[in-house]
């Protein structure tokens, strides 16, 4: 019996000794860039290690991890380090692989959305800011943004909502002095700051904070429910958004934009005007008003907001068609009228008075539509003009659009 332990013991002991050697073998090659001679060796010997002690098995996990990384597999590689820390290892290069696993992962992804690769990016970026969630919270910002590039939207949701969590808003802190040398503001770092002002090189110190991200994350919530037509849950996030920030623009256009979809155009004009208010040389504010006031027969409203849109901006386009549009929309009645008229000398009267209203309005679109074709050459402007001009009998004006639209 006591020969039988004994055997078990020295069994035990050399199995153990192979164990170890096996690992420090496949570590050797690892660290002589034979990423692949290790891995091999592990996938050879691994009923070897089937048994082994905690501290083998750590060895062998944390070597594992190198390898998923030197092979870029990086979502491997960040489980089984993960796995290795709760399995109680310690390593002292364990720090330093994960600061150079993120500037890896970072890297990447900047290659991959110079490149266009949103999705991968986002994916890269998102895997940095897991590898420690405390310090790396600008990642996960920056791989919503490449999930919204991507139009992974549901990806960019769970991202944003994760901000909205953690109540992220990603203010950093930038440090200004005067050169006394060249007279002009140079930026510094923290360090340099602190050691500048006792010299005499540095003047006027400054400290400049950026602008919390938190309510952009808020209004992005909400833009991205209304892009996957969830109205409902986009209007209560940019409610939520505009209490955090009233007076942000993109957000009432945001609002006002989901009021249209719902069909509530009282409340969709209110918050247009309140954009003005804001933005109040932005013509396709004005354009968007025009539009639903004529959507609203309110032709005189959406008259002046057509106008106001071509002033601001006089290379509108369709400001240009859409006051056009407005203008002829009376040609239908007359048209009608003008049809249901008998032989009657009165009849014939208002014939004639019915033929120069047309006339008129004709005459009233000309020059808008000129405009428009000096400007851009509008092709549909010209076959407005085209058709005008032959309907009045002014033959070379019409022989010159059909010209131009040739």
């Amino acid at each position: 019996m006591k020969k039988t332990l004994t055997l078990l013991l020295i069994l035990t002991l050399s199995l153990s000794v192979a164990q170890k050697k096996e690992v420090k073998k496949a570590v050797k090659l690892f660290d002589a860039g034979d990423v692949q001679g290790a891995s091999d060796m592990l996938s050879t010997n691994a009923a070897l290690f089937e048994g082994a002690d905690t501290k083998v098995l750590n060895q062998k996990l944390y070597l594992e991890a190198r390898i998923a990384q030197a092979n870029k597999n990086y979502e491997s590689a960040i489980e089984k380090y993960k796995a290795f820390t709760q399995a109680g290892g310690n390593d002292p290069t364990y720090e330093t692989q994960m600061q150079t696993m993120v500037a890896e992962l970072v890297n990447s992804a900047i290659e991959d959305n110079g490149a266009q690769r949103y999705p991968e990016a986002a994916s890269k970026l998102y895997l940095a800011y897991t590898i420690n969630k405390e310090v790396n919270q600008d990642y996960l910002y920056f791989a919503a943004s490449s999930a919204v590039n991507g139009k992974i939207l549901d990806t960019a949701l769970d991202y944003y909502k994760q901000l909205k969590d953690i109540k992220y808003e990603g203010i950093t802190t930038s440090y200004f002095a005067i050169s006394t040398k060249s007279g002009e503001e140079v930026e510094l770092s923290l360090s340099e700051y602190e050691l500048y002002q006792k010299s005499k090189d540095y003047s006027d110190f400054r400290i400049e904070k950026s602008e919390s991200r938190y309510p952009e994350i808020i209004k992005n919530i909400a833009l991205i429910y209304a892009q996957m037509g969830d109205n409902d849950m986009a209007m209560k996030a940019v409610k939520e958004a505009r209490q955090s920030d009233p007076k942000d623009l993109n957000l009432i256009l945001t609002e006002a934009n989901l009021y249209i979809q719902l069909k509530e155009n009282d409340r969709f004009e209110s918050l247009m005007k309140e954009a003005i208010e804001q933005d109040p040389n932005n013509a396709t504010l004005y354009f968007n008003l025009g539009v639903v006031s004529a959507q609203r027969k309110n032709k005189e409203e959406a008259e002046g907001y057509y106008k106001k849109t071509i002033e601001l901006d006089p290379n509108y386009e369709a400001g240009y068609l859409n006051l056009v549009s407005l203008i002829l929309e009376e040609e239908a009645d007359i048209i009608s009228e003008m049809d249901g008229l008998g032989r009657s000398a009165a009849d014939n009267k208002r014939y004639d008075e019915l033929l120069k209203n047309r006339e008129d309005l004709y005459r009233e679109c000309i020059p808008i539509l000129n405009r428009l074709v000096d400007i851009a050459n509008n092709q549909q402007a010209i076959k407005t003009l085209m058709n005008i001009y032959g309907s009045l009998g002014e033959t070379e004006n019409y022989k010159k659009m059909k010209d131009l639209l040739e």
